[in-house]
């Protein structure tokens, strides 16, 4: 078993996801938005009587947020076994989490109104974001919207070998294979699947900015944080070094949310 298919509770620090690294040393609210622009995400999604299905829940932080707008119902699709657990002790009995993959949920057609993504197409190649966006699609009723947080590249006009740079320096730090895209071309993966773009939105790519994690945290979490990294030395020059590339392409990075609505 090589050292990416074990599981998470058994990764070293200086191997793990970036994600789950900072989850490790206390960090909740892991979007690249930010708690506010999942909020509005979820405000746009317009959530409440609806039945949603959210892929990929990891924490369960934003199943939570879905559950307190009172959904119809609630199913969580993960691949993870510890994040299925994860999600399944913040839900309760709220709403079930289900063990499958994000293109292949099994779920029945037509069966959801609500489907919620966040920070998972980023880290898929090009054949995983068309297979996941067409599941969505074939999951959604007539009408059914599409919700993702993402992260995107900026502007439009980047050629190819800036994209390129910017995609090696965040796989090399978070340690997956983040491919982001340009609001184009996140239009062109929805559009191109069926989907009509109804809702666009932006924030910043500050997820390891204080400002941020203050308000994504709290005061008192977010000096928990800095405790656990400071007592972790593996843990504390993989994050510096993420936060080094968050810095460096600030201003080629941005967070964006997108509803996307299925024909009726």
């Amino acid at each position: 078993m090589s050292s990416s298919e074990l599981p998470l509770a058994a990764r070293k620090d200086d191997d793990m996801p970036g994600h789950w690294l900072l989850a490790r040393m206390g960090k909740r609210v892991l979007r690249p938005g930010g708690q506010e622009l999942t909020e509005r995400l979820l405000d746009d999604a317009r959530v409440t009587d609806a039945d949603v299905v959210e892929l990929a829940p990891g924490l369960g932080k934003t199943a939570v947020d879905i559950l307190h707008r009172k959904p119809a119902s609630y199913i969580g699709i993960e691949a993870d076994r510890q994040a299925v657990d994860l999600t399944a002790d913040a839900i309760g009995t709220s709403g079930t989490v289900r063990l499958a993959e994000a293109n292949q949920t099994g779920l029945d057609a037509q069966s959801a109104d609500v489907m919620v993504g966040e920070a998972m197409l980023t880290m898929q190649g090009d054949r995983g974001k068309n297979e996941i966006v067409a599941e969505a699609f074939r999951v959604l009723r007539p009408g059914g919207r599409y919700a993702i947080h993402e992260l995107a590249l900026h502007p439009d006009t980047l050629d190819d070998a800036e994209k390129t740079e910017i995609r090696r320096a965040l796989a090399k730090s978070i340690k997956v294979n983040a491919r982001p895209l340009t609001e184009a071309e996140w239009r062109a993966l929805l559009e191109e699947a069926g989907f009509v773009i109804e809702e666009v939105g932006f924030a910043p790519m500050a997820l390891l900015q204080p400002r941020r994690m203050i308000a994504d945290e709290g005061m008192a979490q977010t000096l928990r944080i800095v405790w656990n990294i400071a007592g972790n030395s593996a843990a504390r020059g993989r994050i510096l070094a993420m936060r080094k590339v968050f810095r460096k392409y600030r201003k080629e990075m941005a967070a964006i949310e997108m509803i996307a609505v299925k024909p009726s």
